[in-house]
This record gives structure tokens, sequence and C-alpha cells, in this order.
């Protein structure tokens, strides 16, 4: 993973008052903010102009205040592959986040600003989406599910396995899934390859099984 000082942001946030404080604050922790804008089209702009590691991405944005900037989040994640994408909004937009993910879920965040109650948690998210992980708020997790057809292949996980495929989603590490349900990583481990087993996922020299079944997971 990489260290904060070579990261490059770009943020994306209407509020003046919430993007100064981003500003701020991922500055003081060695952050590299090259741009801060209050629209979707400005950060289409500066993104083409000089691509950054990451994008820190508001969802309702001028003119409509609707969903611009997932929108534009998607746009970026066609044309810029590289760039890493955090999604950092009051909402969830289950429609719009499905299509952003269904690109791969590598370099992908979506955390949501009542719930960062740690701006280290908040910075540890956004190295990681840089450094192409996964970052989902757990109610991201949620209500994606809520609004995805599962294939029959999940029909056939434990439920301890589901539990594991949903802390695979938000990003956890094999070490954190074990903390998270007080189990050994050995058997985190086991219960992993279960789920590769039974989503018929095999390793290859170019598909990360670990990003295609948290995709699979939240297949719509």
């Amino acid at each position: 993973m990489a260290d904060a000082d070579a990261i490059r942001v770009v943020i994306a946030e209407d509020s003046a008052i919430l993007r100064d404080g981003l500003v701020q604050l991922l500055t003081e922790r060695g952050f590299a903010v090259m741009s801060a804008v209050g629209d979707a089209v400005s950060l289409e702009q500066v993104v083409a102009d000089d691509p950054p590691d990451v994008a820190v991405v508001d969802i309702r944005m001028p003119p409509t205040f609707t969903d611009e900037g997932l929108r534009s989040a998607i746009r970026l994640r066609r044309d810029h592959p590289g760039v890493g994408i955090l999604v950092f909004s009051q909402y969830v937009e289950t429609r719009y986040a499905a299509e952003l993910l269904a690109g791969g879920a590598a370099g992908i965040g979506y955390l949501l600003k009542d719930r960062v109650a740690d701006v280290a948690d908040f910075a540890e998210a956004l190295v990681r989406v840089a450094s192409g992980g996964t970052a989902l708020d757990p109610e991201v997790v949620t209500q994606l599910m809520g609004a995805s057809r599962h294939s029959d292949a999940l029909t056939g996980l434990t439920p301890r396995e589901r539990e594991v495929l949903a802390l695979m989603a938000e990003g956890r590490t094999n070490s954190a899934i074990a903390t998270s349900l007080t189990v050994s990583e050995g058997a985190v481990e086991k219960h992993i390859a279960n789920i590769f087993a039974k989503l018929d996922l095999h390793a290859t020299s170019s598909d990360h099984r670990r990003v295609l079944a948290v995709l699979r997971y939240l297949e719509v």
C-alpha cells in the first residue's frame, strides 16, 4: 500500500466549507491535493488535464444536484481506468453505484459522510483505493444487496461464508475479517477458498478472484 505523501488527489464537492475542510485534512496528512472543484464538469476537466491517483467525488452536484457526481465517476472510470474513485456522499444511489462497480471493484470506494467518525479511517480508505483496493461502507453493501438479483451459486454459500463475503465486499483484509468474526485467519482463508470453489472462480494469471467474488456478490 502506498504512503499518503505519494498519493495525488482531486476533490469534487459542491459544499465550499466541506471542500476546503477536506483539502486541509488531507494536506495535513501528507496527501498531495492537486485540485478541489465544485461540479462534475470541472472534475472531468482537471482529471483529463492531469490524472491523479484518486478522485474523491460527491454524488449530488450542480446543476441539478441529483446524481451528476456519480455519473461523472462512471465516465472517469471508463476514460481513466488507472484513477481510483472514492465516492463520498450522504446518499446511497444503488443504480449508478452498481454500474460503477460493474467494471471491477478494484480501486473503488463508497463511503457515507455521516458514518465516517474517524479521519484516520477515511485517510486509510483513500490510500487503499488509490492503491487498487476497495473501501465500501457496510450500509452501501447492504443497500446494493437489497437491489441485487443474486446468482444461483450464492444460494450454495453457508451463512458464515456469506458473512465473510460481505466483509470482503467492504474491503476488509483477512486479518480484519478474522477479528470481526472472532475466528482465526486460517479459518477465514478456508471460508474464502470455499467461496471461490462454490462460485467457480479458478485461479488465473489475469483475474483477481477476490474482486470477482465481490462483483458476483453485488451483481445486479
